[in-house]
């Protein structure tokens, strides 16, 4: 077992009530700070005080202690990596100056602390840093130096652990797919889950696959093709808690069946890939917490 502290820190030119105040609406549906949608939410079960629990990905925590304005340690409840804490603290060094101090202390095993070292440690400084990157946002209303890098290591990690589709039936409120072929011969739909401040228009989807737009409504972009052996149509459904894309072929002949008994093989991993190629442009496009979380200045 190992002990591992890691601590980051920076200094930032706003008084420490502004700061601080940023600080106590972590895991709130308008968080400034926390780093999503690139990096997986802070999500917790009840607003942030002593025993609100739940976690961000895999990484779950309790709150252990809370000094509203000024600090707020997790304490790890699954020690998917070891058994500690991490914590938030907003330090006064003046009036118009604070800093914010992030420490994560962990026991670890041997394997989690190999994991560490390999994937995890560039994920957790990338975040750690992107927060104070969204604290600078919110605080000073811009950031007033180049955003944190990703670091190759983290940006694999990143791609590696993303979200993936699951099927589903194509839905009700598919209403364009559904009336676009009175008897489709093949049908299915794939759905990610949508993460705070993702895009719910449909057509920030609209790149999703590369054909012509066949009809638009307030939450369906229906994308499609027409050919001499089949007529293709995809869906695109975004709702307030997911994404979903639908698909309905319908067949003219001999060829575009025999063609489409080959296609259809590999038709589902295309959709998945792309569904998931899509998700995660637009999450990466997605302004930063700090920015769209913070209401612009009143106009005098």
């Amino acid at each position: 077992m190992r002990t591992v502290r890691n601590i980051h820190q920076r200094i930032i030119p706003a008084p420490s009530d502004t700061v601080g105040a940023l600080l106590d609406r972590l895991s709130a549906p308008d968080d400034p700070l926390f780093p999503t949608p690139v990096w997986p939410a802070m999500v917790l079960d009840r607003p942030l005080g002593v025993g609100a629990a739940g976690g961000h990905g895999r990484i779950r925590y309790r709150v252990g202690a809370y000094e509203p304005g000024r600090s707020v340690r997790f304490d790890t409840t699954a020690p998917a990596l070891g058994e500690g804490y991490h914590r938030f603290d907003v330090e006064p060094l003046g009036p118009d100056r604070c800093r914010v101090v992030h420490t994560l202390e962990l026991a670890m095993p041997a394997r989690p602390l190999t994991a560490w070292v390999l994937g995890i440690r560039p994920v957790h400084d990338t975040m750690i840093e992107e927060t104070f990157d969204n604290i600078e946002r919110a605080a000073l209303g811009s950031l007033p130096h180049p955003p944190t890098r990703r670091p190759l290591r983290a940006r694999l990690f990143n791609r590696l652990v993303w979200a993936r589709p699951t099927a589903v039936p194509v839905p009700p409120d598919a209403r364009l797919l559904h009336g676009a072929f009175d008897r489709p011969d093949f049908t299915d739909a794939w759905r990610m889950p949508l993460a705070p401040g993702m895009d719910r228009d449909p057509h920030a989807w609209r790149h999703v696959l590369p054909f012509p737009v066949h009809g638009a409504a307030d939450r369906e972009l229906m994308l499609g093709k027409n050919a001499s052996h089949l007529d293709f149509r995809s869906s695109v459904l975004v709702d307030d808690a997911s994404v979903t894309l639908a698909s309905a072929v319908r067949l003219h002949n001999t060829r575009g069946r025999l063609y489409f008994a080959l296609a259809r093989r590999v038709h589902p991993y295309l959709a998945r890939r792309t569904l998931r190629r899509a998700h995660r442009r637009v999450a990466f496009t997605t302004p930063p917490a700090g920015q769209r979380n913070t209401p612009a200045p009143a106009d005098h």
